[in-house]
């Protein structure tokens, strides 16, 4: 059974559908929570390191970061900027799609962090990451 379209489902669908950018990426939302937020990314050879196999980095950053920022988005109202952004890569990203899992770590009156998980599709854990992101929108 799909997920109830809540007004954050709502909110989080609109900001992704407005970027041409995360349009290009084929992000999806999947969940969204209070403090929680996990999108998809499906695999395509433009997005891998040329062998079809392994994801560039360069995506699974931008999976990271735009999660990061939906989480915060929920609490916004909005879409907000990124301040920082770190990703370790723990391992090869593979498979045909990734889910990205973002829990608000601090929800502040100027500032925001989230952190997120990055699994693939056999749910093994290959890249993390924490974003510092505006609280107000912009």
């Amino acid at each position: 059974m799909p997920p109830k379209k809540t007004e954050s489902w709502t909110l989080i669908e609109s900001i992704l559908a407005a970027s041409d950018a995360i349009v290009a990426l084929g992000i999806t939302l999947e969940d969204v929570g209070e403090d929680t937020c996990v999108l998809k990314m499906p695999k395509r050879l433009d997005l891998t390191r040329g062998d079809g196999t392994i994801y560039h980095g360069g995506p699974v950053a931008s999976l990271i970061d735009i999660a990061g920022d939906m989480v915060v988005a929920v609490r916004a109202g909005g879409g907000v900027p990124t301040i920082s952004l770190r990703v370790d890569y723990l391992r090869p990203c593979t498979g045909p799609y990734l889910l990205a899992t973002a829990r608000l770590r601090r929800a502040g009156r100027t500032i925001s962090t989230s952190d997120v998980d990055v699994h693939d599709d056999q749910g093994r854990l290959c890249a993390v990451g924490r974003g510092t992101y505006s609280s107000l929108v912009g």
